[in-house]
């Protein structure tokens, strides 16, 4: 850390560095968790770890989050408001363009959480022991299931999409399956998707799934 040079016009204690907000260093433990977890797994990172790297003591770690878990969902809620802010500007657009509003809208999720696979590995795997973890991720499926029937609803009622199942239960369908698909490309599992293929697999089964004989809607 460079620390300013003393002058006859300014104080000493002007050689200090100021104090960091609490929006600083908030952002600080949760970047320190970030990079932390692209080498290591949430078990293996400890709160000493994020408040070392935040330049922070430990005790004052507690002031901005009650445990290392915490961290982790904060990371997550702010990919999920990111994802959400990129989706709901491509949703108006599937009436005017079924196939390209339904990419972009898929594009959206792909892009957040596949930029930030160690968080969305690592959030997978906390829900396993932590409750309010999967408390927090049905939240953002129901969320997202909601989105998917109002756009089965809407496309079957200007006559784009045909009859078929209750569109909600379509809609959760699509949405586990986008799940599992993204999961298992982000963790590389075999089998999995590529990267490349991912995105347009997915598209095809909305499409088909959605507008069936109406394909070409």
């Amino acid at each position: 850390m460079n620390t300013p040079i003393a002058t006859p016009d300014s104080p000493a204690r002007s050689r200090r560095t100021p104090r960091a907000s609490g929006d600083e260093r908030e952002r600080a433990i949760l970047a320190t968790a970030e990079r932390l977890l692209e080498k290591r797994s949430l078990s293996e990172i400890s709160v000493e770890d994020l408040a070392k790297g935040a330049g922070i003591s430990r005790p004052s770690f507690y002031f901005y989050f009650a445990s290392k878990d915490a961290v982790l969902l904060t990371l997550v809620e702010r990919m999920v408001e990111e994802a959400a802010a990129l989706r709901e500007a491509e949703l108006a657009r599937i009436p005017e363009d079924p196939r390209a509003g339904l990419r972009l809208t898929l594009q959206g999720s792909f892009e957040v959480f596949g930029s930030r696979r160690a968080v969305t590995l690592a959030a997978a795997e906390l829900r396993t022991t932590n409750a309010e973890a999967r408390q927090l991720w049905s939240q953002v499926m129901e969320g997202w299931i909601a989105d998917a029937t109002v756009v089965i609803e809407a496309e079957r009622a200007r006559g784009a999409a045909p009859p078929g199942p209750p569109a909600r239960d379509l809609a959760t369908a699509l949405i586990q399956m986008n799940e599992r698909a993204h999961f298992a490309t982000f963790s590389g599992e075999q089998p999995a998707l590529a990267d490349a293929q991912l995105l347009d697999v997915l598209v095809e089964i909305w499409m088909r799934a959605i507008y069936g004989a109406n394909l070409d809607a």
